[in-house]
């Protein structure tokens, strides 16, 4: 089945829900101000970038799919690392901002209007509720229709996996706030306010924290996390015909689109062809999703005087 049928649907999912968090995040700032609540700032920003993300997500998946270049020989693939790791810093930043704000309302306290944060909350979890609801249906389909095929190409299947975490995330969020506002106005514990931005910008500190580390292995050609090295080369030594291999280097482009390249020597006197050895390979490297294999054949007679890095 071809994705021509499901990308339009794909587009559409992440276009709503960039709208719908970039909306709502412009109506949590306004009502952050009116509640004089830290964590309602906390959490619209949080939500603000969240939007930012998803816009840029659906940008880049558009920008990932043009044609190589003379310039650009892979294609336009890590362009999305540069979004990844810009956007991580801003994270960090913003929960720095956010850390500074909610320790300055300990040592000036302020009152807020916790009736105001309980509807806000009820609203957030109820749109970011709707959105996650949506997004993981148009999921579902989609895994549906990649169950039918043998395609291996899930790029934006993992960006929308990666937004529907974050929008469950949002409704954690919310959750606490609604509980929050509750005791703060049955008790009357402002200070309540100021955890949950504390609790609010380390959650988002930390999720930064990791973005900014999975983007850096990536940038510096780390294995991809889920290919065992040593496993592969195991698999691709024992292929009938394959007498040794060496110089096998494994790493990603985005995340998701897998690389490789390799050496491997021949046996001498080998009834099977160098044909049906490549194919070999090439089925070991597509069981471990590497989706660029660059295989170079030799043979026993001619050593590799190739330095190995």
């Amino acid at each position: 089945m071809s994705h021509q049928h499901t990308a339009p649907t794909t587009k559409s999912s992440l276009t709503f829900t960039f709208w719908l968090n970039l909306l709502f995040s412009i109506v949590e700032f306004v009502g952050g101000i009116f509640t004089n609540s830290t964590a309602i700032m906390a959490d619209a920003f949080h939500d603000f970038m969240d939007a930012i993300a998803i816009g840029i997500a659906v940008l880049l998946d558009k920008f990932s799919k043009r044609k190589r270049t003379t310039k650009f020989s892979y294609g336009y693939k890590r362009f999305s690392l540069l979004s990844a790791l810009g956007l991580s810093l801003f994270l960090l930043a913003g929960s720095l901002a956010m850390l500074y704000s909610a320790v300055h309302s300990f040592i000036q306290p302020h009152t807020v209007n916790s009736m105001g944060m309980l509807w806000l909350a009820l609203l957030g979890i109820m749109i970011n509720g709707f959105a996650f609801l949506r997004l993981k249906k148009s999921n579902s389909e989609i895994d549906h229709q990649h169950a039918h095929s043998h395609s291996h190409t899930h790029s934006t299947d993992y960006n929308k996996q990666a937004i529907l975490w974050h929008l469950l995330e949002d409704v954690l969020g919310w959750v606490a706030v609604l509980v929050g506002s509750i005791v703060i106005y049955f008790t009357g514990w402002y200070w309540l306010d100021g955890c949950l931005a504390i609790g609010i910008a380390v959650f988002i500190g930390y999720n930064a924290s990791k973005n900014l580390i999975q983007t850096m292995r990536i940038l510096l050609q780390s294995v991809p996390e889920h290919i065992d090295l040593e496993a592969l080369k195991t698999e691709l030594v024992v292929i009938n015909g394959v007498q040794d291999i060496h110089d096998l280097h494994v790493w990603s482009m985005d995340g998701n689109y897998h690389v490789a390249s390799i050496h491997v020597v021949l046996v001498s006197d080998n009834s099977i062809s160098s044909a049906e050895v490549m194919v070999a390979i090439q089925q070991v490297f597509e069981a471990y999703h590497i989706h660029h294999p660059t295989i170079q054949i030799e043979s026993s007679q001619q050593p590799c005087n190739l330095n190995e890095c």
